[in-house]
């Protein structure tokens, strides 16, 4: 194990980053318990308020990702850029705990809008740990060595993996755009594949083609159903159950 940590993370550099992906981790985990316990009303934990006014972790997180930004930058090698590695790493742990705050500027973190937190973090958990594995964005690593001193080839190789990436994007596919950064054949396949019926590419282009887009709604319908139900699980296992949402029979009755 030594032996592995030594060439593949201390060697390369990596060890500021798999520090920092270790500490956002436990900071998520340890905020969302912190949290599940205060909702439950159990064990020593409140909520922080000043002046009435309540305190959402985002603002700690951001001051820790600032001065762990900056201060990364300042120390480039040894002792001090790994611990601003996990300074860094605790404020963005901190910050994207929260991300459905900042997103629709509304304290949703138990609402149905609050499962982008935990959406957010699982996929910025999986990209650092692509990095650390050793993928390079739009697949640089794939490259030989005598590609790498030809400029012309680099470039080529990246702009033909970004435009994977945008096509991915266009077919409604964010999630599997942003992990084609790292891994090509990823975006490769959401570009090749059919749009989500109500992306931009599917009202530019499916719009005179009803075959087309009845396929892609039934192929949109089969994912989800095949999918979304265990994607919520998880995000319960991880962050917690959302509040229920009131039924608009209720809503009209008040």
């Amino acid at each position: 194990m030594g032996h592995w940590l030594e060439r593949n993370i201390v060697e390369p550099g990596k060890l500021p980053l798999l520090l920092a992906l270790g500490a956002f981790v436990l900071t998520f985990v340890v905020t969302r318990s912190v949290t599940r316990l205060i909702r439950a009303g159990k064990g020593p934990f409140r909520n922080v308020e000043s002046g009435g006014v309540h305190i959402h972790h985002v603002v700690p997180g951001v001051v820790l990702t600032v001065v762990g930004g900056f201060g990364a930058l300042a120390s480039r090698q040894g002792l001090g850029s790994g611990v601003f590695a996990v300074v860094f790493g605790v404020g963005a742990g901190l910050v994207l705990d929260e991300f459905a705050l900042i997103l629709h500027l509304a304290d949703v973190y138990w609402s149905e809008q609050g499962r982008k937190s935990v959406e957010v973090v699982v996929v910025t958990a999986a990209m650092v740990g692509l990095v650390l594995a050793g993928f390079s964005p739009f697949g640089v690593d794939d490259l030989s060595a005598d590609e790498l001193q030809d400029r012309g080839t680099v470039i080529a190789s990246v702009v033909l993996n970004f435009v994977f990436s945008l096509l991915a994007v266009s077919k409604g596919k964010a999630r599997t755009a942003l992990f084609g950064v790292i891994v090509p054949v990823v975006a490769l396949v959401g570009a090749v594949r059919l749009a989500r019926p109500a992306s931009p590419w599917a009202r530019r282009f499916y719009r005179r083609r009803p075959r087309t887009r009845a396929r892609a709604g039934l192929r949109a319908y089969r994912h989800d159903r095949r999918w979304a139900g265990l994607g919520r699980r998880f995000q319960d296992w991880i962050g917690g159950r959302p509040d229920p949402q009131p039924s608009r029979a209720a809503d009209r009755r008040s």
